[in-house]
């Protein structure tokens, strides 16, 4: 196969595994809540990595307008997924955290959805699977290099 036949074949798989990733985003949110958009789900999980975040960080990070953030956040407050309180830094912004009950559903997500992966890709041994990752790690740092 070609050089050119092969990026042609990458940029086909790679559209096939975006897809992939739409719809598990879409299932990993509807299981941590019925009423839970995928766009919502990806704020959910940033929030959770890590330390509380203002929402103009948010909608710095999605490269997002802040009013469709602000809308996303209330919908996950109204849920009981994400709180929020004042900055002790400015009082007139607030910083938003995960609930423990969205810490709690996304955990059993991800170790549901590991589970299956793993089933997926039982015929894939340890040393496959570790090689895939490190190629795709490379392929996004290179990716990412063009940014």
């Amino acid at each position: 196969m070609s050089r050119s036949d092969s990026l042609a074949e990458l940029e086909h798989e790679v559209g096939v595994l975006i897809r992939r990733v739409r719809r598990v985003i879409a299932e990993r949110a509807s299981a941590v809540h019925p009423d839970l958009q995928p766009a919502s789900y990806l704020i959910l999980a940033n929030v959770a990595q890590g330390e509380p975040v203002r929402a103009s960080a948010i909608a710095e990070l999605f490269d997002v307008d802040k009013g469709a953030v602000s809308r996303q956040v209330k919908h996950l407050v109204s849920l009981g997924l994400l709180s929020h309180e004042k900055d002790p830094d400015d009082a007139r912004a607030s910083l938003l955290s995960v609930t423990d009950e969205a810490r709690t559903r996304m955990a059993d997500v991800v170790v549901h959805r590991r589970k299956m992966v793993d089933e997926r890709l039982a015929d894939w041994s340890d040393d496959e699977l570790a090689g895939f990752v490190d190629q795709l790690g490379r392929y996004n740092a290179s990716l990412n290099a063009l940014e």
